[in-house]
């Protein structure tokens, strides 16, 4: 087993891990004790989270905890180079903050939540957990992910104990609609085995947006069946370096309705824009996360 740590005090800004892996970004993270997204912040403390990683062709899993003024992590593999991927610890967060407006709830959000980071989590669990997302709370939607990974992800041993990997994208493909309703997709369903046989098939590529200006990225992730602007920003700033997205969903809605209403121009496109410019720019996607959570977890009053 190999283990290794880092001084949060090392990183820019600092580090927050509860708050990062449970802030409705990432539905790819558990917690050994079963407790996601079911406790309060005060009560995250030093769990063990874990998930998976391919390394050199192989899944492994991947456990990290925050205690002590530390990140701590263990894998059967030299992880080190996957957890400053995965969460982001060579971004600057003070930089970042410097960017978004000096506005209440956005400025409380931060303070609230210092040390939380965006993830950057692989492409297809990003794309097929926020088709899940619609309609769901973040709960539930990790529930159908660890659902889908007990279901039909690899089988992976590591210090005594059984996880399973992700499925990939041709197990999902392969996959009844039936099967899939069965472990709580609903409707969902075909979408989720459809966008899933696109990727296996090759006749769509997730990592094709990379190359593209923000806004086609987006329109390019619209292909997949069941992904509508909304999820496509999703997918933009969670896993594809967008970090400029903004993801235009209820929360965020109302945000804009009680604390940015010169935003609203009625239409996603143009409503987009201009939130994208009032949290900031290239980094508004930081900044929406940092308010998604505030709000979220019972914070903040209208002005």
């Amino acid at each position: 087993m190999e283990r290794d740590h880092i001084d949060t005090e090392s990183l820019a800004g600092g580090f927050d891990l509860q708050s990062t892996v449970e802030s409705g970004q990432s539905y790819l993270w558990d917690r050994e004790d079963e407790q996601m997204y079911e406790s309060e912040r005060a009560y995250g403390g030093d769990a063990w989270y874990w998930t998976t990683i391919r390394d050199d062709g192989e899944q492994h899993v991947l456990r990290v905890r925050q205690r002590d003024g530390h990140i701590e992590w263990e894998s059967s593999v030299d992880a080190g180079s996957h957890v400053r991927r995965l969460l982001r610890l060579d971004d600057d967060l003070d930089e970042i903050r410097a960017t978004a407006p000096d506005r209440p709830v956005v400025q409380d959000a931060y303070d609230e939540y210092w040390g939380l980071r965006l993830v950057r989590d692989p492409p297809f669990p990003t794309l097929i957990s926020f088709i899940c997302s619609a309609q769901m709370r973040v709960a539930r939607i990790h529930g159908m992910q660890r659902a889908l990974r007990q279901q039909f992800g690899e089988a992976v041993t590591f210090d005594g104990s059984t996880y399973h990997a992700y499925p990939t994208p041709e197990r999902l493909a392969a996959a009844s609609e039936s099967e899939l309703r069965e472990l709580g997709l609903g409707y969902r369903a075909p979408y989720v085995q459809r966008s899933a046989q696109m990727v296996a098939d090759g006749e769509a590529s997730l990592g094709d947006a990379r190359e593209l200006a923000y806004e086609d990225a987006r329109e390019h992730l619209t292909q997949f069946v069941g992904v509508g602007q909304k999820v496509a920003d999703c997918i933009l700033l969670f896993s594809l370096d967008f970090l400029e997205a903004v993801p235009l969903d209820t929360w965020i809605r109302t945000t804009i309705e009680e604390y940015f209403p010169e935003a609203d121009r009625g239409n996603y496109d143009d409503t987009s824009r201009a939130i994208r410019e009032a949290l900031g720019g290239e980094y508004a996607g930081y900044a929406q996360t940092y308010v998604f959570h505030y709000l979220r977890s019972g914070n903040g009053e209208p002005e």
